[in-house]
Formats: structure tokens, sequence, C-alpha cells
């Protein structure tokens, strides 16, 4: 394993152009579970609770689930080893853009600038109506649902709903960088999820290197990856971290 981590180590450090695509599983060790899976959300809450039409008609009810889930829940999730790794390789030039299926915003708050959220980010709130946004750390969601300022509309959470479609913005840049990367690190997902999971087989199609780091196989493992790093994510990157700036930790 050592020495594929090295070998791996400098496929990373030669690549012109590195994409981070992230899952669920880069948050679990920061205690965010899954949604999906045998110890995911959906099997203690009914995701109708995020469907956009049901929301709609019924967004009272749902904020009561959204705010257990998101903002009780989660509130002391904290960016972890992972995180702070590609983080690093940002600041360093080692990787140039990421992608996350997170809502969580732990990429941000690890210091990674270049995120491209395909589903969101669950620490803003926007008003439907006016379009103002809101940073759900300074709401006091004691009071449900919150509402806007400027013409007391309900707010929602500025992240993907079932039924709702993908940021526009946030779709181009993350499959513009996945066209033009030379190396792609899935770090965390399963590939269940679509559109999203089309973006490192955009990078494959395109003659990237596919790099997983996952502690499974995943629904990439047979049909993109090229280099398979098993292991937590936290784990791989640590021993990733080593290689890629051991000299410079050396001088």
């Amino acid at each position: 394993m050592d020495l594929l981590i090295k070998e791996t180590a400098e496929i990373i450090k030669e690549s012109k152009f590195t994409l981070a695509f992230t899952g669920a599983g880069i948050s679990v060790e920061s205690g965010i579970p899954p949604f999906r899976g045998e110890d995911g959300l959906w099997n203690k809450y009914n995701p109708e609770v995020l469907d956009l039409g049901y929301y709609m008609n019924n967004p009272e009810e749902c904020w009561v689930y959204i705010r257990e889930i998101f903002y009780d829940f989660f509130a002391d999730a904290k960016p972890n080893k992972a995180h702070q790794v590609l983080a690093r390789m940002e600041h360093e030039g080692l990787l140039h853009s990421l992608v996350t299926q997170n809502i969580d915003n732990l990429h941000q708050e690890a210091g990674s600038r270049i995120v491209h959220e395909f589903h969101g980010n669950s620490k803003r709130l926007v008003c439907r109506k006016c379009g103002e946004v809101y940073d759900a750390n300074k709401m006091d969601l004691k009071k449900i649902p919150p509402r806007c300022v400027a013409d007391q509309e309900i707010l929602k959470p500025d992240f993907i709903f079932f039924g709702e479609g993908i940021s526009p913005s946030a779709f181009e840049n993350s499959f513009a960088d996945a066209e033009k990367c030379q190396v792609c690190i899935i770090v965390g997902s399963t590939g269940e999820v679509t559109p999203a999971s089309h973006v490192p087989r955009a990078a494959k199609q395109n003659g990237a290197t596919i790099i997983e780091i996952n502690p499974r196989e995943s629904l990439f493992t047979d049909s993109v990856t090229d280099i398979h790093l098993q292991g937590t994510a936290s784990k791989v990157l640590a021993q990733l971290e080593q290689y890629l700036f051991s000299q410079k930790e050396s001088v």
C-alpha cells in the first residue's frame, strides 16, 4: 500500500490540473452520516420532507425536520483531516478544483476556496420570492420557519431538494473542470447519485487518471477507477500528504 500511495503522489505532483470529487464518505468522520445505506438518514427520516413539491405545500411541517437534521444534528460538525489535506493541496498548487456533492460547508471551513457545490449549501437560506440570501448561522432557528425580513416569505435552505434542478453555474463549472483535468481524485462517493456521478466519468472520457479513495468498492471502481486506495478518507489522504509534501517538510 505504501508503494501505491507513493506512486499516486507522484502522479498528482506531475498533473497540471487536478480535480477532487467528494461525496458523503469524506464527512462521515466529522460526524455527518450519509443519507443512503445501512446507517443512512433516510432510514430514520422520510425523504419526502426534502421533496420540493411537498415542501412548497407544507413548509412549516418540513422545517421541523430540516432544523433537526441540518441545523441541530450537524451543528457541531468540524472539518476532518481529509478536508484539511485537500485544502492544503489547493494552497500548495496540487489541487486546482473541487466538486462536492456535500452541502455541509466543511471544505470551505477547512480552507478550500475553489469549490463547486453541486447540491448547494445548507449554511445559506434563500428567499424564493426576492432572492435575498441569509447566513443560516446568524438566523434564530429556534423560531421556525425562518422568514425573509423584506417580504416575510418562508426561507428555503439553499441546497437542492428532490425535484429541483442543479444550479447551472455549479453544473457547468464542474463538467468544464472535469473535461480539462489530468487527474481526478474521487473521495467518499459511491457513485449512486446522478447527475453528479457523471463528473468523474466525464474526466475519464477525456483521458484523466482516476484515483479513488474509498473503504469499499463503489460504482466507480470497476468502470472508471485506475487506482483504488482502499481506506477511510482521513487515513489515506494523511498518507498521501506525507509523500506530497515530504521534501518541503524535511527542509
